[in-house]
């Protein structure tokens, strides 16, 4: 089984522009290329994960400006139902062409629906660009406000950003304070269905993207359907991306392998234990 799933090619990259760096999470890479998407027609709008009412909880948003996507940038680290509001989308927005991100199962999810389009027709092949994005568990809004409110100490209204690197869940603040915890004091709190998910860094999407495996400010990019590459060299070509060779940088492609099967390996022995309990169906792999 291949690890890192099918791609084209992979570069470590990051967003020439700095009004996007300044408060993307990594590379800018997601917000970059749904703004030039947008300003070319590539897409008509954007499903993204926007601000929701509390704190950092990120609710599905259909966005068709390059502000509405601005503010949409960075990771939240819990769950924000992108899929919900497909149908939205081109059924009350009108969209024709429509870019989404989204996770690992969100992509899986995207793709059966193009596949049985069952209560979407005339929505899913509205879909022209699908960014994933790396993911090794996700947690609900309840247990990311506890991870950050009492075990890193932080209020989440003065939180400015949280990041997962390096074996440790890192919360920094607006006034320049950094707080972390080791990653295993998280585990707790995971969504039980990440742990049947064999898919690290978003297989099914046309272009997935994530920070390991480059330099920090920069991201990892997979370029992986026709789509994606076609969209992917156009945006190049344009200046709106800089890129480096992923053999070129550190840790490079060994450590992204590296966390890809660490998920892979771990969760197949749940789906395995799984079986044992009589729950097995719909649980094959998918990517094999």
């Amino acid at each position: 089984m291949d690890m890192l799933g099918k791609y084209k090619s992979c570069v470590a990259a990051r967003s020439t522009s700095s009004e996007i760096l300044k408060s993307s999470q990594d590379g800018g890479i997601v917000t970059q290329m749904f703004i030039y998407a947008l300003e070319e027609g590539i897409i008509d709008g954007a499903i993204v994960a926007g601000p929701g009412d509390e704190p950092w909880k990120p609710e599905p948003m259909v966005a068709t400006t390059p502000e509405e996507i601005l503010a949409a940038r960075g990771t939240r680290y819990n769950i924000s139902p992108n899929m919900a509001v497909i149908k939205e989308s081109v059924r009350k927005y009108g969209l024709d062409k429509v870019g989404i991100v989204g996770t690992p199962c969100q992509m899986q999810a995207l793709r059966k629906a193009q596949l049985y389009p069952v209560g979407m027709r005339y929505v899913t092949d509205k879909i022209a660009l699908a960014m994933g994005i790396f993911c090794m568990e996700n947690f609900s809004y309840q247990s990311m406000k506890q991870i950050v409110e009492d075990h890193c100490n932080v209020d989440l209204h003065s939180l400015k950003k949280t990041d997962i690197g390096k074996g440790k869940y890192w919360a920094y603040t607006n006034r320049g304070a950094v707080s972390q915890i080791p990653l295993k004091v998280t585990h707790k709190y995971e969504q039980a269905g990440c742990h049947v998910c064999l898919d690290y860094v978003a297989n099914m999407g046309d272009i997935s993207t994530g920070s390991v495996g480059s330099p920090d400010g920069w991201s990892t990019v997979f370029i992986r359907s026709t789509n994606g590459d076609n969209i992917w060299k156009k945006a190049v070509e344009a200046g709106v991306f800089e890129i480096k060779a992923i053999d070129s940088v550190k840790p490079g492609l060994d450590l992204v392998t590296k966390l890809a099967t660490e998920k892979i390996t771990k969760n197949q022995k749940e789906l395995e234990h799984r079986a044992k309990m009589g729950v097995n169906k719909g649980l094959r792999n998918p990517y094999i």
